[in-house]
C-alpha cells in the first residue's frame, strides 16, 4: 500500500496555516507595505523659505551618499509644520517620512525624544542593511530643534543688550 504524500505537519496543519500561526521572528529583509507606502507617498515633503522656517538642518551620510534638508516651524512650544528633502534610498526617505508624520503637532521635547528605534518600529521594521537610513531623519530633526533653540538663546540675548 502506498501512503499519500500530505502537505500536512505534525500539528495537522499545512506548511501555509502553520507560517500564519508561527510569524517570522528573523530578520526584517524586505521592505513591508508601510515603509513602501511612505517611500511612494511621503508626507511632508518640501521646502520653507528662511523667513518660513523656525530651525533648519542639513545631514548626510557620506558612506552611502543619502542627505537630508529638514525646516520646522514652531509655536507655542509646538512643531506646527514640518518638512524634509531627502537624497537617499527607500529606506531613507521612507523613515524620514514617517518620522516628520510623528513629531508633527509635538512639543519640542516630545519631538526630541524620538528615536529612530521608534521610527523603525512606527513602520514594522526595515531591512537590517538600511537601518542606518533611519538615523537621518532623526540626526536632521535634533539638527533643526537645536538650530531653533539656538536662534531664539541668541535674539534673547540680543534683546537683553538692547
Amino acid at each position: 500500500m502506498v501512503k499519500e504524500r500530505s502537505d500536512r505537519d505534525d500539528s495537522g496543519m499545512s506548511s501555509a496555516e502553520n507560517r500564519e500561526a508561527q510569524p517570522f521572528q528573523g530578520p526584517v529583509l524586505f521592505y513591508n507595505d508601510t515603509v513602501i507606502d511612505h517611500f511612494t507617498n511621503p508626507r511632508n515633503v518640501g521646502e520653507m523659505k528662511s523667513d518660513e522656517a523656525d530651525g533648519y538642518a542639513l545631514v548626510g551620510d557620506p558612506s552611502c551618499g543619502d542627505q537630508m534638508k529638514l525646516w520646522i516651524r514652531v509655536g507655542s512650544g509646538r512643531i506646527t509644520d514640518i518638512r524634509f528633502k531627502s537624497f537617499g534610498c527607500p529606506g531613507a526617505i521612507a523613515t524620514s517620512s514617517m518620522a516628520t508624520s510623528m513629531v508633527l503637532g509635538k512639543t519640542l521635547e516630545e519631538a526630541a525624544e524620538l528615536t529612530d528605534d521608534d521610527v523603525v518600529r512606527a513602520l514594522g521594521g526595515i531591512p537590517e542593511d538600511k537601518k542606518h537610513c533611519s538615523l537621518l531623519g532623526i540626526m536632521a530633526l535634533q539638527k533643526a530643534i537645536d538650530d531653533y533653540l539656538l536662534g531664539r538663546m541668541c535674539a534673547e540675548s540680543c534683546d537683553d543688550l538692547s
